[in-house]
């Protein structure tokens, strides 16, 4: 399952969250279409936020979330009005590092990660056709 999307440098990670997800389409064992709903996701703190946390649990997807430092300690300032914490489940985070290190495969691509093409949609060609052969040779 891969998605995806292309936006402005400048433009936050966090606001593009919903879109992304939105054309995630995973593929069944057997026959039918693909699903529109992952079982679970996996982010890194720039995506935590209510109002992710809010889409993923009302699509009733899992999450594994970090807390930002920050979020943590207003919440515990507020006390009981604070809320509980989000979960965390450690060993699933940990999986997170496969993302990661197929961004750094795209990233080892030359036109990938300079960026020599002009044209939004040319672009997201070049970083399509990375990734297809990156799958194609594991």
């Amino acid at each position: 399952m891969l998605s995806l999307l292309l936006t402005a440098g400048q433009r936050a990670d966090c606001t593009q969250f919903e879109p992304v997800m939105e054309r995630i389409r995973v593929p069944r064992l057997g026959l039918g279409r693909p699903r529109s709903t992952p079982d679970s996701v996996r982010a890194d703190r720039a995506y935590s936020n209510r109002r992710t946390r809010q889409y993923l649990r009302r699509r009733g997807i899992r999450h594994v979330i970090p807390e930002k430092s920050d979020q943590a300690m207003n919440r515990v300032r507020r006390g009981r009005a604070g809320g509980r914490p989000p979960g965390s489940a450690r060993e699933r985070y940990k999986k997170r590092n496969t993302v990661e290190r197929a961004i750094n495969k795209l990233k080892n691509h030359r036109a990938v990660s300079t960026r020599y093409d002009k044209r939004a949609y040319v672009y997201l060609g070049t970083v399509t056709a990375a990734a297809t052969i990156i799958w194609l040779r594991t």
